[in-house]
């Protein structure tokens, strides 16, 4: 199976960013200090818990730019589902430099692989629904692409990037606006063919009204319970695609793939996530 990637030079600079932040104004220290410069080392970074891996380029672009002489062999793809003792890259080559990337490495894969895991939970339960999890723009600043990536190689889909990607009219443009049919009639005003409408919505009442005006692509479900979400389904009868969204933990998310909606949008999976348990080995 081909999982999702980025080309290397739309992740570099988050990466050296990183590498920058860690190295200092004096590099490492420690390093210098201790390590022969001619020293030279096999490592690997191995799985210490079970999981779905994610950030693996982002470690192999990371010792890259520490040292381009490094031989990273990369034993596991990103998406692949690891167990404790997988060895998932070996690293070859200068001690100090492999030691300098080792730690942004792993803050990148660790993390990236807790949000791969994470969304494969949610995946799971939509196993037999035609539901798909979507995460949100609730992602640490400075790192979306990445996050958003990981979504992807746990078997998610990505909400919009940015502001600029689709009209996403929340519950503020409503009040701000002047009411639904308002925001919808500009909306569809100003959009051009390629531009996505959703809007928010917190009760069946606006949602038989965005149903009578028409003119949304979408429209997001807004911490609605499930029943409520099962008369939503009803009440649409497939005119649009249905997002719930608010409150959506994993021990809801069968339940609401149930109900017939169509994407289940979670912050969770960007903002909530714990960390995958990967080390590095000489």
């Amino acid at each position: 199976m081909t999982y999702a990637s980025l080309p290397d030079i739309v992740l570099e600079p988050i990466i050296r960013n990183a590498l920058m932040e860690d190295l200092g104004t004096y590099g490492d220290v420690t390093t210098r200090a201790v390590i022969p410069p001619a020293t030279t080392y096999d490592a690997a970074i191995n799985a210490r818990e079970p999981g779905v891996v994610s950030g693996l380029q982002v470690a192999r672009i990371a010792f890259g730019l520490v040292d381009p002489a490094l031989e990273i062999e990369a034993l596991a793809e990103d998406g692949a589902t690891v167990r404790p003792g997988d060895t998932l890259m070996r690293i070859r080559g200068k001690a100090a430099s492999i030691l300098s990337g080792e730690r942004v490495a792993l803050n990148f894969a660790g993390r990236l692989s807790g949000i791969a895991t994470m969304t494969a939970a949610f995946v799971k339960e939509t196993e037999g629904t035609d539901t798909r999890i979507t995460c949100t723009r609730k992602t640490t600043p400075g790192l979306r692409v990445v996050e958003k990536l990981a979504v992807l190689h746990g078997g998610g889909f990505n909400h919009r990037y940015s502001l600029s990607d689709a009209i996403l009219i929340k519950d503020n443009h409503i009040a701000a606006a002047g009411g639904i049919r308002a925001v919808l009639e500009a909306s569809r005003a100003v959009a051009s063919h390629m531009m996505t409408v959703e809007i928010e919505v917190d009760t069946l009442d606006q949602l038989a009204e965005v149903l009578e005006i028409g003119g949304a692509n979408a429209v997001l479900l807004d911490n609605m319970d499930t029943p409520t979400l099962a008369e939503a389904v009803k009440l649409t009868a497939g005119r649009v695609p249905l997002e719930a969204s608010g409150n959506m933990r994993l021990d809801r998310i069968a339940e609401v793939a149930a109900t017939g909606v169509d994407y289940i949008s979670s912050g969770a999976l960007t903002h909530s996530v714990r960390t995958l348990d990967l080390g590095l080995d000489f």
